[in-house]
């Protein structure tokens, strides 16, 4: 190599190692961190706090839950748990079906709490003691479909309802998903909450560790609209879509 070439290469050599942008001399500036996930969403339900739960995939039975604040114009995360998903993975909300162990991607509102325990310190959402009569309607059939009844409805049958109270773990505390709510389409599904963890996946809900579902009770305030937002990393389900 001539004496200009090698000479030209050790100052290319050396910008490269300390870091220099090619051609410039000068260090490259370190790439910008990408935007919080809420700011990257089509929508947020238009509050202040956002809950997310990201799977990788639709096959998935596990991702993360992240619940998030607004302050400043910006989205700060307030805490994170690992989350469970329904044992055959997620589906497309608009396209659900009851009875399928697929959890509802989407964005909801999340309309009362509930729960066995009492209300974590520092509640100020609703929170519906489960008694020994309470029940989930999910027999289709019901004019009760999809509602919290107390007693059980007489024309809603006990082989088609969750009688709460005997979920003694995944409901010590729950937030019900506003999926299939407001105005219930037969046979899409009934009793979609965010719970604490099982022993595993779910039938459709989003579960969580115990801790994490207390300190989001403490956390969530009714006047700044939370919403939540389940989805995927990418594909059609990808959670920025909703």
């Amino acid at each position: 190599m001539r004496p200009r070439a090698l000479a030209a290469a050790l100052v290319c050599a050396s910008s490269l190692l300390l870091g220099a942008a090619p051609g410039t001399g000068r260090a490259a500036s370190p790439a910008p961190p990408p935007p919080p996930l809420p700011a990257r969403m089509a929508d947020t339900g238009g509050g202040t706090q956002l809950i997310t739960a990201v799977a990788p995939t639709t096959g998935a039975t596990a991702g993360t839950l992240t619940w998030w604040d607004r302050r400043d114009g910006r989205w700060v995360r307030a805490g994170s748990a690992p989350a469970r998903f329904g044992a055959r993975g997620l589906v497309e909300g608009a396209v659900r079906r009851q009875g399928t162990s697929t959890t509802p991607t989407g964005l909801y509102d999340l309309p009362f709490a509930f729960g066995i325990e009492a209300p974590p310190r520092g509640t100020t959402y609703a929170y519906r003691p489960v008694r020994e009569d309470s029940w989930w309607c999910q027999d289709n059939a019901s004019r009760s479909y999809n509602r919290w009844t107390e007693p059980r409805a007489a024309d809603c049958r006990a082989a088609e309802s969750e009688h709460l109270i005997t979920y003694r773990a995944q409901y010590a505390h729950a937030l019900v998903i506003g999926f299939n709510y407001r105005e219930p389409v037969r046979g899409r599904g009934a009793g979609i909450f965010l719970h604490v963890d099982g022993r595993g996946a779910t039938a459709g809900c989003v579960s969580v560790p115990a801790d994490a579902m207390r300190r989001i009770l403490a956390w969530a305030r009714p006047p700044r609209r939370p919403h939540l937002a389940i989805g995927t990393d990418g594909g059609r389900t990808a959670i920025i879509r909703y």
